[in-house]
């Protein structure tokens, strides 16, 4: 069977639903999620901390979940679930498979919106035997709030990012004592404030510029062992989180031809989140690993914007210019720059590789300093840094790559 719509969307995460619900207003839109549910990850994130910059109030992950999803079927978004994207059929044209068989969807615009992952411990190259009780964030909350499992009863967290605490949640919830965060940051990632709060509230020891030498257990895990200084330590536990070294789910965009960013992974997108292909475009965690489901929900408003402008046949000039992480950054997104298009929320994402307090951020172009400021907020590995588009007044479209530093 071959649908035909305006609009296909995969992925029913925050920022899929919301470009579904925008676009629905005037266009005939059907989401495809792989899941059996619509609404990403925050459905099983029950913590609260969700909705805040699209909803305009603090939810929990279930609710705000249910909240994206309702607004959709009433704006009229067709949602298929447990309907897997296995290919491409043509330029606009998805193969999905589902329980019904294997169907064929044509569209005149296509919005990734796959989302991103944490590594799994294979991935992180963690030497040592293969127990279980070795699980990400993703997987144990899965385990806890879907399939209300047991997990363990103590626990030793690798990383110390946001989505960390958002473990540690999880696992008291499940009965599961966090003894130990561990981290090879030289401070802990998340926020100073969500940090000294977790820890006091906690009382959760995180051990920096610490790094895992193995994981050990037979049937089940029974101890990890680390290095800090020079000292190798062996922690008891019978369980260990792996949370954060997100990489985005570009599989589909890969397979496409898309172009990939080297450092980040994520497809390449400009500032209207086109990607390299017309008529394909990209939005939330898939282009920036990792952002609040908040900002992928805003990104996919801004998303839905270009499409509306591209289905009503959009001839503004296409040219980009691109951007290039200097010092101090692993990466930046979008990966190019369309002066007649702001990025979302008016804001460039770059991911620090270092720790600064009070950044002074140079971009430059052409061998030249276009824009050097020093900002009141700082920068450091494990979460987002936002720069206001308005540092990029004064690129050239024609002088190349533009870099963007830690000065």
């Amino acid at each position: 069977m071959t649908d035909s719509v305006d609009v296909v969307v995969v992925g029913a995460g925050p920022a899929g639903l919301r470009a579904a619900t925008d676009l629905a207003r005037d266009h005939n839109v059907l989401l495809l999620e792989r899941e059996s549910q619509a609404g990403g990850i925050p459905r099983h994130s029950h913590h609260l901390g969700y909705g805040l910059r699209d909803l305009g109030r603090v939810m929990s992950g279930p609710s705000y979940a249910r909240a994206l999803v309702d607004r959709a079927l009433a704006a009229g978004v067709q949602i298929r679930t447990s309907a897997m994207v296995t290919g491409w059929a043509g330029s606009h044209s998805l193969h999905v498979t589902s329980p019904t068989g294997r169907d064929r969807v044509h569209a005149r615009a296509v919005l990734l919106a796959t989302g991103a992952r944490e590594r799994p411990r294979p991935a992180r190259w963690i030497a040592g035997d293969r127990p279980a009780g070795v699980m990400t964030t993703g997987q144990l909350q899965q385990a806890v709030y879907l399939r209300h499992q047991s997990v363990g009863s103590t626990a030793v967290i690798l990383g110390s990012e946001l989505v960390s605490w958002s473990a540690v949640l999880t696992l008291r919830e499940a009965g599961c004592r966090p003894i130990a965060m561990v981290t090879t940051a030289a401070r802990p990632e998340a926020y100073a404030l969500m940090g000294w709060a977790g820890r006091v509230a906690f009382r959760l020891p995180v051990l920096c510029d610490t790094s895992v030498v193995s994981i050990n257990g037979h049937n089940r895990v029974s101890g990890i062992t680390v290095r800090r200084g020079g000292r190798e330590t062996t922690i008891a536990c019978d369980t260990v989180i792996t949370t954060g070294d997100w990489v985005p789910d570009h599989e589909l965009a890969r397979s496409r031809g898309i172009g990939i960013d080297a450092s980040s992974r994520a497809p390449i997108a400009d500032t209207s989140l086109r990607l390299t292909d017309d008529g394909v475009f990209g939005a939330g965690n898939l282009l920036h690993p990792v952002d609040t489901a908040d900002v992928c929900a805003l990104d996919g408003a801004h998303a839905a914007g270009s499409i509306r402008r591209w289905l009503a046949g959009d001839s503004r000039n296409a040219q980009a210019v691109e951007l290039r992480a200097g010092e101090g950054f692993a990466w930046v997104a979008p990966g190019r720059w369309r002066p007649e298009d702001a990025p979302a929320r008016d804001r460039l994402l770059l991911w620090p590789t270092t720790v600064h307090t009070f950044p002074n951020i140079v971009v430059r172009q052409a061998g030249r300093v276009i824009s050097r400021a020093r900002v009141p907020w700082p920068a450091a590995p494990g979460r987002m840094f936002r720069l206001p588009s308005s540092r990029m007044a004064h690129v050239r479209m024609d002088d190349g790559p533009v870099e963007i530093s830690l000065g």
